[in-house]
């Protein structure tokens, strides 16, 4: 009787806390998120980079703010990123490429850098996933000269948003991915 007694009010402590810890859960996910994510402040550059990957958001920002005036050059590192922007009517003029199977965000900032070195750029926008953003940044920051402005822009990626992206499962894992992949950047880099 006295174990039992015990255990039901070890179980009248306990569970309360842990239903408060569930759910704060994604309270907690959702603070995290808005802490890791950094994005810039939208403005005029000589160029917008659409690094590899992402082709379902990024080559779509690029094109607004090409259309928007923001940007005459649109840089690109495959050849998928130029048929989606040729089909939203950039014209191939204002689309160059900066990098040919480039393999990391590594490998693409060092190239972006000979490539604005080369073109005499001295400012960029670079759209990218929100989770993303913070390593992309600090990638490039190493990459490139102090003062070459980057814009580092968060988009929303087409499986989920800013405002949602804890409640499924796409979301919690490309944050989980990130966060390893940002840590291995800073050891590795």
């Amino acid at each position: 009787m006295k174990l039992s007694r015990s255990a039901l009010v070890l179980f009248a402590v306990i569970a309360p806390v842990a239903l408060v810890v569930w759910t704060g859960r994604g309270w907690f996910l959702r603070a995290a998120a808005h802490q890791w994510i950094i994005s810039d402040p939208l403005g005029p550059a000589d160029a917008v980079a659409i690094l590899g990957g992402g082709v379902t958001v990024r080559p779509f920002a690029a094109a607004q703010y090409y259309r928007q005036g923001l940007v005459t050059k649109i840089l690109i590192d495959g050849p998928d990123s130029e048929a989606i922007l040729l089909k939203l009517g950039v014209p191939e003029s204002a689309i160059e490429a900066f990098g040919h199977a480039l393999r990391n965000t590594h490998e693409e900032a060092l190239a972006l850098r000979a490539c604005m070195e080369q073109r005499n750029l001295h400012s960029i926008i670079v759209p990218t996933e929100i989770f993303s953003t913070r390593r992309v940044r600090w990638m490039l920051r190493r990459a490139l000269p102090i003062e070459f402005q980057i814009r580092v822009i968060a988009l929303d990626a087409p499986d989920y948003r800013l405002e949602d992206w804890s409640r499924g499962m796409p979301g919690s894992a490309a944050f989980e991915k990130e966060v390893i992949k940002y840590i291995y950047y800073r050891l590795r880099y």
